[in-house]
């Protein structure tokens, strides 16, 4: 048996590990258009083509937003019924700093609504999703039935 210090360093570094994978998953589907970013874009492409969607993730900082918390359970109740793997974390600002940088066209005050991001290629870097998703489903194996990550900021 594991003492509960140990399981607890062992966890959060798996959290890291699967964070930092997140990132590079991130920007590969990015990089290969395979990325869908912002809530309406999202909830278009899973009612247009769920099929291709193979993961879901939800960034929040700001639990008071009622309105982006009733998307956040409609989106979920969509992803959980399609069988789409879906991840929330914590770290907008990270993201923008990961996905913002790319897009050299769009206006510095016109900010990206990075809250909900779906990825829609399973070959997009394939190590890293599947790394993802081993820890989406450990996560639903301890009844967690919406895994959680925290972005590390740099």
């Amino acid at each position: 048996m594991i003492p509960e210090e140990s399981f607890g360093s062992v966890q959060s570094s798996r959290m890291q590990s699967t964070g930092l994978a997140l990132e590079e998953l991130l920007v590969t589907a990015q990089k290969q258009d395979c990325l869908t970013v912002g809530i309406y874009e999202s909830a278009k492409l899973l009612n247009a083509d769920s099929d291709s969607v193979v993961l879901c993730v939800l960034a929040v900082d700001d639990e008071d937003d009622v309105a982006l918390q009733i998307h956040f359970t409609l989106l979920q109740a969509f992803c959980c019924d399609t069988g789409i793997d879906i991840l929330r974390v914590a770290g907008v600002q990270r993201l923008q700093q990961l996905l913002g940088g790319a897009d050299a066209n769009r206006n510095q005050e016109e900010s990206r609504d990075l809250h909900c991001m779906l990825v829609t290629n399973p070959q997009v870097d394939h190590c890293r999703l599947q790394e993802v998703e081993t820890y989406c489903q450990e996560s639903r194996r301890l009844h967690q039935w919406v895994p959680e990550l925290v972005l590390q900021e740099r």
